[in-house]
């Protein structure tokens, strides 16, 4: 389907995608306009794929009834820290927090038993590899 036609079609739009050149800020002001008044979008992926001011003012009109961030494109310095009596220098992101239908977690939408569970079995296998002077089936060069 064209991404047009999910645009003005879908009730809930939910990001699984890299962050590249094509599909940095994919949700962004002019993608905004061609939704569906009532859209609920879900990013998962990577913050860059929302440009967050569009996405306030998407959440002010009510085009966009709710959202859902695991990510946040300047997260870097916020989550996995503790900021609790820090100021959020970043207007967008304290912006973000004050809506009711906004919800916001800390980069943890991995964190499952199961995902663990396989990041520890790869790690245990890679260092195994290594020992026995194997490849590695998941290099990266």
């Amino acid at each position: 389907m064209p991404l047009k036609d999910l645009l003005a079609e879908a009730d809930v739009i939910s990001l699984h995608c890299p962050l590249m050149k094509d599909t940095y800020h994919i949700i962004d002001e002019e993608s905004i306009s061609q939704m569906k008044k009532g859209v609920y979008i879900v990013n998962t992926s990577r913050g860059g794929l929302i440009d967050a001011g569009a996405l306030i003012d998407g959440l002010l009109s009510k085009k966009i009834a709710g959202v859902g961030l695991d990510v946040y494109e300047e997260e870097e310095g916020i989550f996995y820290e503790d900021c609790s009596n820090k100021i959020i220098r970043d207007e967008n992101l304290a912006r973000l927090t004050t809506f009711p239908n906004v919800i916001l977690t800390s980069h943890m939408g991995f964190f499952t038993k199961e995902a663990m569970h396989s990041i520890a079995q790869v790690t245990l296998e890679n260092a195994t590899a290594v020992e026995k002077g194997e490849e590695l089936a998941n290099e990266v060069k």
